[in-house]
């Protein structure tokens, strides 16, 4: 029914243990002319049958596996991976209606992502396979949730990886604003000026993990986007919260946000590049009870690692030194290329350049709704930890 690839001796050893790329390098030869987004049939070196996937020739990632078994209907099995994502969120999530709805290949839907916010469904599709089939993705999501609104907002990078193009498309509805709820924020999400896909998820549960800390306090929400760390800090009655964004339009969607929860914590809304705000608190001997700091990523790439290192220990450095004696330095890194391990000798060597002691109290990842496989370290990248300085 399908192309076949075969694979090299020994390359289905990997995939058998639960990995979902086959590279170009580990294919032996295909049968059937694929065209890039078709359907194949994997078979290893002696003919036995692997899985099935999604192919594409220019791609380092040359075929993306959806299931270990024959398809018979692609449609029915994205209803059934699609409900089967959706009914994991609402075990963790049961009274959230936005959320992270299907991660990639963590749901077994390799490429795609569908961010819910109440019934708007914002999808980004970095597969040729997935790009190729999104408008049924997009009718399942209208026959299966009731969706009022699907929309694309791919981002450019990822695109390129699979030469596919950049543009976006609205398949239902209209990109308009939502409010949402996280379970105890609300939010308004502006789609077409708003990162990613209008907001960062992955973050939501250590947003609330936080709120243990800040208490009376006087808290520090650095690359604050639009408020999320500060305004769960407001929230847990934090003594006073300054937020700093280097974008003015994230400045004010926090300040928008804190308004819309009818919040009355004292704060200030600082637009500033954060380097240059923490070079001022030092200088002015300014100190916070609580720090928190959650930069984009770094290193896009291997190749931007090492000046990425460089970055986030400048960061957390500078971070360090506007902590106060007991107080707590809360910091992230959403870049993949950095692992676990390296960013905790980042902090380490943060703290000794300053000579700051400090004790790791919490280490974690991403949000419930973006599960990781233990056979693919890909699937996750998040790294968020809370430090106690004293």
């Amino acid at each position: 029914m399908y192309a076949q690839v075969h694979l090299k001796k020994n390359e289905e050893r990997r995939i058998k243990a639960g990995h979902l790329w086959i590279f170009s390098n580990e294919i032996l030869d295909s049968a059937g002319d694929p065209e890039n987004g078709d359907l194949v049939e994997i078979f290893d070196s002696k003919n036995n049958f692997v899985g099935t996937g999604f192919y594409n020739r220019n791609s380092l990632i040359a075929v993306r596996i959806l299931t270990d078994e024959k398809i018979e209907d692609l449609r029915e099995l994205f209803r059934i991976r699609l409900n089967n994502s959706f009914d994991l969120r609402k075990r963790f999530y049961p009274q959230r209606n936005s959320f992270r709805m299907v991660f990639s290949e963590s749901d077994f839907l390799p490429g795609l992502i569908i961010d819910k916010y109440n019934n708007t469904y914002v999808l980004q599709a970095y597969s040729y396979g997935m790009d190729k089939n999104i408008t049924i993705i997009s009718e399942l999501l209208k026959e299966e949730f009731a969706a009022e609104n699907i929309f694309t907002k791919n981002e450019e990078h990822f695109r390129k990886l699979e030469g596919l193009t950049a543009e976006n498309s609205v398949f239902l509805g209209a990109m308009q604003k939502e409010i949402i709820n996280d379970g105890s924020v609300k939010f308004e999400i502006d789609f077409e000026k708003g990162q990613k896909t209008g907001f960062y998820f992955d973050q939501s549960d250590n947003r609330f993990f936080i709120e243990g800390f800040v208490k009376d306090k006087k808290v520090l929400d650095g690359f604050c986007n639009a408020g999320g760390f500060g305004l769960h800090a407001c929230m847990a009655g934090a003594a006073s919260v300054t937020f700093v964004d280097s974008s003015a339009g994230e400045i004010n969607n926090a300040e928008n946000n804190y308004k819309l929860n009818g919040l009355q914590t004292e704060s200030e809304f600082i637009v500033s590049d954060l380097f240059d705000y923490f070079e001022k608190c030092i200088e002015e001997k300014i100190q916070f009870d609580v720090v928190m700091i959650d930069p984009p990523a770094f290193a896009k790439n291997r190749k931007s690692v090492h000046v990425a290192k460089k970055g986030y220990e400048r960061l957390n450095r500078l971070a360090l030194q506007t902590v106060s004696e007991n107080g707590f330095l809360i910091t992230s890194s959403c870049s993949y290329h950095i692992s676990e391990a390296e960013f905790l000798q980042i902090i380490n060597q943060a703290a000794s350049r300053t000579g700051k002691k400090i004790r790791q109290v919490y280490f974690n990842g991403a949000s419930l709704d973006h599960p990781k496989l233990p056979a693919m370290p890909e699937t996750g990248y998040l790294k968020f930890g809370l430090f106690f300085r004293g």
